[in-house]
């Protein structure tokens, strides 16, 4: 198998797990939102530390606390990831896997407008049709529901903000889970004694779910693993078109597995966002063709 047919394996399963992930957090009940994310935090730990003491890296990765700034810009990405995991597991295990999807068809629009604004980026045209596009979407959701589609919009910006950071930072991606977790650890660490010590806890209340709440670290982690093997095969125009699998896996859950309601406006608002996401993959597609071209 050529290096190009391994990233997109590596890809595809990346973003398909990924997109499954609605079904593993409710399994993991009755076990509240915060509870799961610290257990995810602290098992995530573990599993890296083992995997990077394996590879002879752990050495390595904790002398980036050296560098300047880093502890600062790894604090803010344990935060940023830790408001996501608790957005993301609360939604999926209270009936808003739809509306978490949304979040992450959103996030190409809020990178692009991250780098127009943090960043002094110029937008192409198509890219501004994009954006205008999606925010009608948007629009006629949040008309919709009755309120701002929050769950989306937290979902997005703690993920756009997030990838943001971790871009300045130039770690692995295995690296940058390891300290990141390894910092959020501490309190998620001390809540579980608490809840331990008082008798509320899920760990050890039978070993199904004993089982399932460790595992939720490598859950975490394998996807990640698979998607730095994609990153380093494959062009980012397919990366970039592969990261819509995973909110479509979860909206096609959400509708048809977990049968959430889906009145007609709400069908017309993510149908307004895909036509959004059609357009900006297709500028996503030309540009890196005309650079391809004009480096050959």
């Amino acid at each position: 198998m050529n290096r190009d047919r391994v990233g997109l394996l590596f890809g595809v399963s990346a973003y398909t797990l990924w997109g499954l992930f609605p079904l593993y957090w409710p399994l993991l009940e009755p076990a509240n939102p915060l509870e799961i994310v610290s257990h995810r935090a602290v098992w995530t730990s573990v599993f890296c530390i083992i995997v990077l003491a394996l590879t002879k890296s752990l050495k390595t990765t904790l002398s980036t606390f050296k560098r300047k700034n880093v502890p600062t810009k790894l604090f803010t990405t344990s935060l940023l990831i830790s408001i996501n995991w608790l957005v993301y597991i609360w939604a999926t295990n209270n009936g808003h896997v739809v509306e978490a999807s949304l979040g992450y068809y959103m996030n190409p629009v809020i990178m692009i407008a991250m780098g127009v604004v943090l960043l002094q980026e110029k937008m192409r045209r198509m890219q501004w049709v994009s954006i205008a596009i999606a925010s009608t979407g948007v629009l006629i959701l949040t008309i919709d529901y009755g309120r701002l589609p929050w769950i989306a919009i937290a979902l997005a910006l703690s993920w756009g903000s997030y990838g943001f950071i971790k871009k300045t930072l130039g770690l692995g991606a295995l690296e940058g889970l390891a300290i990141e977790t390894m910092i959020a650890s501490i309190p998620y660490l001390g809540y579980l004694l608490f809840l331990g010590a008082n008798g509320k806890g899920q760990f050890g209340h039978g070993g199904g779910l004993t089982t399932l709440l460790i595992s939720a670290g490598a859950v975490t982690a394998i996807p990640l693993l698979l998607f730095n093997g994609a990153t380093t095969r494959l062009p980012f125009t397919i990366i970039g078109l592969l990261q819509y699998i995973t909110p479509t896996l979860q909206f096609a859950l959400g509708v048809w597995v977990l049968h959430e309601d889906m009145p007609a406006a709400r069908w017309a608002g993510f149908i307004i966002i895909w036509v959004a996401l059609v357009v900006l993959a297709t500028d996503l597609f030309r540009s890196n063709r005309a650079v391809n071209n004009s480096i050959a």
